[in-house]
């Protein structure tokens, strides 16, 4: 796992503290909701916490083993949609990584199931592609910025 400061913004993009937000989580709090719980496997990845990530992976459809030796580089995470009915929850979110000079986006809608009091991934829909944003455009990497003015 990579050291990230507690009082640094979350990597997660919720604007909160990493301390107050995904920190708890990767610590072993139970997510209160599978957007959180999605926000902070998304902080996981970029941190490189695969203990993390089985961990909150349903056992039914957990890998026996995962390696993030090959990861992106991650840059951003956008929450598309999000909700929950009872038990069940879905996320759609869009996660933003460096290729090269350019940039790619992983697109998924996530399945959780919520059993004994806490959320667990199920499954995802993913598809990929590549982001060419204008130079207008707010900059990927999630700085609020225009990209001519931040990653061009």
């Amino acid at each position: 796992m990579s050291y990230f400061p507690e009082s640094a913004p979350c990597l997660c993009g919720s604007g909160a503290r990493y301390a107050e937000c995904c920190l708890p989580l990767h610590q072993g709090r139970a997510a209160a909701t599978p957007e959180a719980l999605m926000r902070s496997r998304y902080a996981a990845f970029v941190l490189q916490m695969a203990d993390y990530l089985k961990a909150t992976w349903h056992p039914d459809t957990r890998p026996a083993t995962l390696t993030l030796d090959n990861s992106p580089d991650w840059a951003s995470l956008q929450i598309l949609d999000s909700h929950e009915d009872g038990n069940q929850g879905m996320v759609h979110f869009r996660a933003i990584y460096r290729a090269g000079s350019g940039w790619g986006f992983l697109e998924e809608k996530s399945d959780f199931i919520k059993e004994d009091g806490r959320w667990y991934y199920l499954k995802g829909d993913t598809s990929e592609g590549q982001l060419k944003p204008g130079r207008n455009d707010r900059c990927p990497c999630g700085s609020g910025k225009k990209y001519k003015a931040c990653c061009l």
